[in-house]
């Protein structure tokens, strides 16, 4: 009788705990491409040779290491395109006694195996994810007397734990946090270094071929393809970044330039969330850039950020609230998704650049996501399960667990507050002021009202009258709130009515 050792897509890692204490001789490493979690939701095309391409070169990777490794490929005549049968299959044919499995990135899935005792009649070990920094439990605990879970106190907690950035039990230069040196405007003239691009073998060239035969209706372009699908090329684009771009990271991390998808971000979050890259090495390499002088403080801060305060925070709130999370609408938001956000056919500039780009890349960063796609999202009242599924389809770094409360939480309030102090609503003023979009769009920036204003004016006024009693009291937008008060009736009237007939225009 033999112990199969279940690697999930997002588990590509040497150090997964379902491999600790493996047996060569005997256990199974277990791996299944299944068109059931490939179809769940339409995801983009790269998404998809991504992370198949990734898993049969991780596979590959194991049975150099020795171990026994069952691998079944998507176009398997045999693949019956579902975990339950597929295991039921392996199960059965190798006699396996006992399936060990990390604990999975999605409620669904967790649910999928807490049922596999009973079908598939052997027992099932769910190990802690042991590359995350923070345990469910921990998170749990830290929540416990919590009247508001920011963020910002949860990271500063991580930090201490880890000894990241901090000196003397203080935080290197005195602050925690270095935001506000992070909003810089580039100048036109701004050297921006090309993305690290991995050249594809045989193997991704197959994958390539299998997807484009197989998902022809799915979003996004297939090709060109550069993402990395080894842990030696991730770490090259990881090094990549570090040495190139990390020293403007932070200073220009929320700026966005028309036709400059990449910036200055380390797009690694992909590698990241599927196991590639492990966070807390990426962490560390970056603290010794700062500590060699090779990279600012505020840079290497906004950085470390990402991964140790926000990645890990999303996480803890994902799995202490669902699977209730997935049902907030607290602003009680029902427009059906535009059409534009699949084809980018829209007049607004902004929408068009990160929806083409998305389209292209599977990727947009993080301000993109936020302030552009999912600004409009949230003032134009679009529902949060259309908004969740699209970016859960559109992006290659995304699972549920981090898109869920990214989205729900952070771009659309649709929790209420619990992970957002605010609203995040802005007008046309913000884009302007961080990209360039406006400068070539239909729409004058500059305008706030008539067919020729920056929808974004009107759409952000109206947001706030539509929503005043829900969301007036809260004591980060009570001046907006005054500003508002302060307008005269006709001007609030042309407000509505200007986003009335452009929501229209969207819904037909």
């Amino acid at each position: 009788m033999s112990i199969l050792r279940l690697i999930l897509g997002d588990q590509l890692s040497n150090t997964i705990s379902s491999l600790v204490d493996v047996d060569k001789a005997k256990d199974l490493v277990f791996m299944c491409e299944v068109m059931q979690e490939a179809k769940y939701v339409k995801h983009h095309k790269k998404k998809i040779v991504f992370l198949f391409s990734a898993m049969r070169h991780f596979a590959l990777s194991l049975k150099k290491l020795g171990l026994r490794v069952c691998y079944i490929k998507i176009d398997d005549p045999a693949n019956t395109g579902s975990f339950d049968t597929e295991l039921k299959r392996v199960v059965v044919e190798y006699k396996i006694s006992k399936i060990i499995v990390t604990f999975p990135g999605e409620y669904r899935i967790l649910a999928k195996i807490r049922s596999w005792e009973d079908l598939l009649k052997v027992k099932v070990e769910i190990k802690e994810d042991t590359r995350f920094l923070c345990s469910i439990d921990e998170f749990k605990i830290w929540t416990s007397n919590k009247k508001q879970l920011r963020m910002e106190y949860f990271y500063r907690l991580i930090r201490k734990k880890y000894q990241i950035l901090i000196n003397n039990n203080e935080p290197e230069g005195g602050s925690w946090n270095y935001d506000a040196e992070n909003r810089k405007v580039p100048a036109s003239n701004v050297f921006i270094p090309r993305p690290y691009t991995c050249k594809i073998d045989e193997i991704t060239k197959e994958v390539i071929k299998i997807v484009d035969q197989n998902f022809p209706s799915h979003f996004g372009d297939l090709e060109p393809f550069h993402f990395a699908v080894t842990r030696d090329d991730a770490l090259k684009v990881l090094d990549y970044f570090i040495n190139n771009n990390l020293t403007k990271f932070g200073d220009y991390q929320d700026a966005m330039i028309e036709n400059e998808p990449w910036m200055f971000h380390s797009h690694i979050s992909l590698y990241l969330n599927c196991g590639l890259l492990e966070p807390i090495e990426c962490i560390r390499i970056a603290e010794s850039s700062y500590y060699q002088k090779k990279a600012p403080l505020n840079n290497v801060e906004g950085f470390i950020r990402q991964i140790m305060g926000w990645r890990e925070y999303v996480r803890g709130i994902y799995w202490l609230k669902m699977p209730e999370y997935y049902e907030e609408n607290f602003l009680n938001a029902k427009r059906k998704l535009p059409k534009f956000y699949w084809t980018s056919d829209t007049s607004m500039n902004c929408l068009k650049q990160c929806i083409k780009t998305t389209k292209e890349n599977a990727y947009a960063h993080h301000i993109q996501r936020l302030m552009v796609l999912g600004n409009f999202a949230l003032l134009a009242s679009i529902d949060p399960k259309e908004v969740n599924e699209w970016f859960l389809v559109v992006y290659a770094d995304a699972y549920e667990w981090v898109e869920l409360p990214n989205v729900s939480g952070m771009i659309l309030f649709a929790d209420g507050g619990l992970l957002a102090s605010k609203p995040y609503a802005a007008g046309g003023s913000y884009i302007n002021k961080m990209s360039n979009y406006c400068k070539n769009c239909h729409y004058d920036v500059n305008q706030k009202h008539g067919v020729k204003a920056c929808p974004f004016n009107y759409l952000y006024w109206n947001f706030l009258i539509v929503n005043k009693e829900k969301i007036s009291n809260n004591p980060r937008i009570r001046m907006i709130y005054k500003t508002l008060e302060k307008m005269d009736e006709i001007k609030k009237e042309m407000i509505m009515s200007d986003a009335a007939k452009f929501l229209d225009s969207i819904d037909n």
